[in-house]
């Protein structure tokens, strides 16, 4: 057999006797190299005849039942894992291991106890394809070559030397390996993977307990949880410095341990803004010492005593801006999830069954109107969502503070939804609602969105070892009714509430309470032929209907209507004093932000409203009213005397 010949048919063709042979000798001839490509494909394929072994053995794991019956092979295999599971103290969170059922919310996912790993794999069974139990500490077995001459080691996956270690090989992916890439991260990405290496770094020689991340987190996280100071932090770190042993390397204050996490390239801004809500000292405004809408000054005058020693000058109002760029290239950095950012393109569809935003009418119109979008499958769909809380409870001080939360939609449907992939982007400050002026907050995230929208921005992704131009786009946003005025622009207090019937609403006014009613407005989205529709006595009494619902209208109809109006948006000067006179007349109140973005007109739905608010008000409304709360009741003196109209 010669060796040109062997080269040129593919391993398939021998045994795993010649192909370990070809593998660990043929891949040396001459040190040069030059058949790098093949030498791949033979090592792909050695790896696959291992673990086609390693599966052979373990084919008890998917044979559970016989008769309906846990079969004893299954147990006892069982048993074997955990006790395996639990030999790897380092792949353990305390006394928790990873449970590899095949229960969605687990997967290697989550850190269970024992006797919940055993009952889960038990009832949902391992996920597929799991023989080698890489999440549990096993390594796959490595093909390795002499590197005196000039050869490379090929290893799935090994035990991290460290919890902080661990944490950012997890981040990584298991698969991660600096000297496998098809092409090198550009420089940014290269920051999160010189993590890994930050991990490795001693505290000092011959210290085994923790690195130099690991100590800076412990400190950042104890810093957090007690609330201390910077000065303490810094008492803190310069005793230890003094303690540990000389080249050492502990930061000695709170700016250098700062500058260490820095790297980790998820920045926050913090942006002055004025006290009223009018603007942002941001962009060309940036310089501004007074608001240009009310004058309201910008910073705060010290008092009269720290008048010469204070030297930085403090702002009335500050939002925190968490820029959404880096968050995303995040995504696809880690080989935990960027393999599923193109779910939404690559899972199996099913006619007529909606389990993911990308199986909507929306999605599809947007892939028919953008198609360049949407031939690169890494391009991001977003959504937003907004609401109001208090921080200090309903009993502390009156302060309200609205998130403003992005969710990237590419992710399957069991993980855009967790809480580690809802980014908060905008934290707006109180203590007053933002009202119309939220537009006004907006403004950094919509000039990003934009810039991602035309430009796009350089991105490693590390699943297909590829850089590429990542754009997004935001789908629409989602929040309960009243925050739907404040992010559409069209009221939702009055007569003309429904942003769907619009000025062909079919309110009324109650005769006793005064208040609007919508009730038997639906009535005309039936059928022309059903029986409701003549029904005079189940609804208001006396009334038939005879009327089309109303034609749902595009983007382009709504943008035109509020261009003719001569409506503003709120970060434009004198639109209070052009929007008020127009709001009178019309359910307008505003030029919404929204529309800067050049494919918001062309969406199919631009904004949805939050279900669960909807569904808690009603069922608050019902149960206080069977229940006859005092002051939260619905049946009024007035209510009862409506019914005898």
């Amino acid at each position: 057999m010669g060796h040109s010949n062997v080269w040129n048919s593919h391993p398939k063709n021998y045994g795993p006797d010649v192909v370990f042979l070809v593998v660990n000798r043929d891949n040396l001839l001459g040190g040069k190299r030059k058949q790098r490509g093949l030498t791949r494909v033979w090592v792909y394929w050695l790896k696959t005849i291992l673990r086609g072994k390693m599966s052979s053995d373990r084919q008890w794991m998917y044979k559970r039942f016989m008769n309906g019956i846990l079969i004893q092979e299954f147990l006892n295999g069982l048993e074997t894992f955990i006790n395996f599971a639990c030999s790897q103290s380092r792949w353990m969170d305390g006394d928790k291991i990873k449970c590899p059922c095949n229960n969605r919310k687990c997967q290697n996912m989550s850190f269970r106890d024992v006797n919940t790993v055993r009952y889960h794999v038990a009832k949902y069974g391992f996920v597929p394809n799991y023989f080698v139990w890489i999440y549990q500490g096993e390594s796959t077995m490595a093909v390795d070559s002499d590197q005196n001459e000039g050869s490379e080691s090929y290893v799935c996956s090994e035990e991290p030397s460290n919890t902080y270690h661990r944490m950012v090989n997890e981040a990584a992916g298991a698969d991660f390996n600096m000297d496998d890439m098809d092409e090198p991260p550009n420089p940014e990405a290269q920051k999160f993977y010189d993590m890994l290496k930050a991990a490795d770094n001693e505290l000092w020689p011959g210290c085994k307990t923790h690195s130099q991340l690991s100590l800076v987190a412990r400190l950042m996280s104890m810093k957090s949880e007690n609330h201390m100071s910077e000065k303490l932090f810094d008492h803190v770190t310069k005793l230890m410095k003094e303690i540990v042993p000389d080249n050492n390397l502990v930061t000695d204050n709170f700016y250098s341990t700062k500058k260490l996490l820095r790297g980790m390239g998820l920045p926050v801004e913090k942006i002055d803004c004025c006290f009223n809500g009018c603007m942002l000292y941001w962009g060309a405004d940036s310089d501004l010492i007074s608001c240009k809408f009310c004058d309201h000054p910008r910073f705060k005058k010290p008092p009269r005593v720290a008048e010469k020693r204070q030297k930085t000058k403090v702002a009335y109002k500050k939002m925190y801006y968490f820029p959404l760029i880096p968050r995303l290239q995040r995504l696809y950095a880690s080989n935990a999830t960027a393999h599923d950012m193109r779910w939404h393109s690559e899972h199996e569809v099913e006619q007529g069954v909606m389990r993911h935003p990308s199986d909507s009418l929306a999605w599809k119109h947007f892939n028919q109107i953008h198609p360049d979008f949407a031939a690169e499958s890494r391009n991001v769909r977003l959504g937003l969502c907004t609401d109001g809380f208090q921080p200090f409870g309903q009993s502390g001080q009156q302060y309200s503070t609205w998130p403003v939360i992005v969710t990237p939609y590419n992710l399957p449907p069991w993980l855009c939804m967790k809480e580690q992939y809802m980014f908060l982007s905008i934290l707006v400050p109180g203590p007053k609602n933002p009202k119309d002026k939220l537009d006004v907050f907006l403004q950094p995230l919509i000039a990003e969105l934009n810039h991602l929208w035309d430009v796009g921005v350089n991105t490693y992704d590390i699943s297909k070892k590829q850089n590429f131009m990542m754009r997004a786009a935001l789908m629409w946003t989602v929040s309960d009714f009243p925050a739907y005025s404040m992010l559409s622009g069209w009221s939702t207090a009055g007569r003309l509430a429904c942003p769907y019937c619009m000025d062909k609403s079919d309110a009324f006014t109650l005769k006793f309470s005064g208040k609007q009613s919508w009730f038997d407005n639906h009535r005309k989205f039936l059928p022309a032929n059903h029986p409701f529709r003549r029904n005079r006595t189940a609804f208001r009494k006396n009334k038939t209907v005879t009327t089309v619902p109303p034609v749902v209208r595009s983007g382009d109809d709504i943008l035109t209507e509020i261009q003719s109006l001569g409506l503003k948006k709120v970060t434009e000067m004198d639109a209070t004093r052009t929007n008020g006179p127009i709001c009178r007349t019309c359910g307008w109140r505003k030029h919404s932000i929204f529309w800067d973005l050049p494919y918001w007109r062309s969406n199919l739905i631009r904004h949805n409203l939050d279900v669960m608010h909807i569904e808690k008000n009603v069922f608050d409304n019902v149960f206080n009213t069977v229940l006859n709360v005092d002051g939260k009741t619905k049946d009024t003196f007035k209510s009862r005397q409506e019914f005898n109209v």
